[in-house]
């Protein structure tokens, strides 16, 4: 019998966001949108505990007054990556997955999926697991807030882009565009290794952060999902998710 991993989810939730300051404490129909994005981690059941780690006393004290669990950074982080490696450094686990703070809307499939991988006769090859969704519009494929990303044919992760990729130099010939949903399953190691790597000008170029893990040779497993991708990154995104989950209310 496979041995049951260990699993927590960590939430990295930085208040001052560079593109919407402030978009985690802003009101999602009555709760703020890490609340709720919270919530929808717990409400998986797929996680032995869920932890907000965060940089701001207001965003901890809204999830530990609504019962939730929550840590406090004790250093300066550039990426929710690091947020996460100083937060599960202590913790006895094994698979820590990154839930990103501004996407409320993750499923208990998606979540499922994206764990499944460790439990699978290649699992041993894979450092850390994520998501992605096929896109088709163009606007979204020429979307410089939406990440691309491209696969080989065991679905490891080859690079991930703000621009368009592949480039389809040849209009004939057929491509799929995958958008790159913010999830992340790592194991501890991975996430421990990556705090300690200095980022590079892959990296620095694009601000993704799973760039780094293709430079130093880790092996990211990407998972398909069909479940559209709602993150909030802009004003306009909130008032979609609002309608969205009013629409599920109602």
């Amino acid at each position: 019998m496979t041995k049951k991993l260990k699993t927590i989810a960590m939430i990295p939730a930085r208040y001052e966001a560079s593109r919407f300051p402030g978009k985690l404490m802003k009101d999602l129909e009555g709760k703020p949108v890490i609340l709720r994005t919270y919530e929808a981690a717990v409400q998986t059941q797929l996680f032995d505990t869920v932890y907000v780690v965060t940089d701001s006393e207001l965003i901890y004290e809204t999830i530990t007054g609504a019962g939730g669990h929550a840590i406090m950074s004790q250093q300066e982080h550039s990426c929710g990556s690091d947020r996460i490696a100083e937060a599960v450094a202590d913790l006895d686990i094994d698979i820590v997955v990154n839930v990103q703070g501004d996407e409320p809307f993750t499923n208990t499939e998606d979540m499922r999926n994206v764990l499944q991988v460790f439990y699978e006769k290649d699992a041993d090859a894979i450092d850390l697991a994520s998501l992605m969704t096929p896109i088709s519009k163009i606007e979204d494929i020429e979307n410089p807030n939406n990440v691309k990303v491209i696969v080989d044919q065991a679905s490891f992760a080859l690079y991930f882009s703000r621009a368009p990729i592949p480039y389809r130099r040849d209009r004939d010939v057929e491509s799929i565009y995958y958008k790159h949903k913010g999830i992340y399953a790592f194991r501890k190691q991975a996430v421990l290794d990556f705090a300690k790597l200095p980022m590079r000008m892959l990296e620095a170029a694009e601000k993704i952060e799973a760039i780094r893990y293709l430079e130093y040779g880790k092996r990211i497993k990407m998972v398909p999902s069909d479940a559209p991708a709602i993150g909030i990154d802009t004003p306009q995104d909130l008032e979609e998710a609002r309608a969205i989950l009013k629409n599920k209310q109602s």
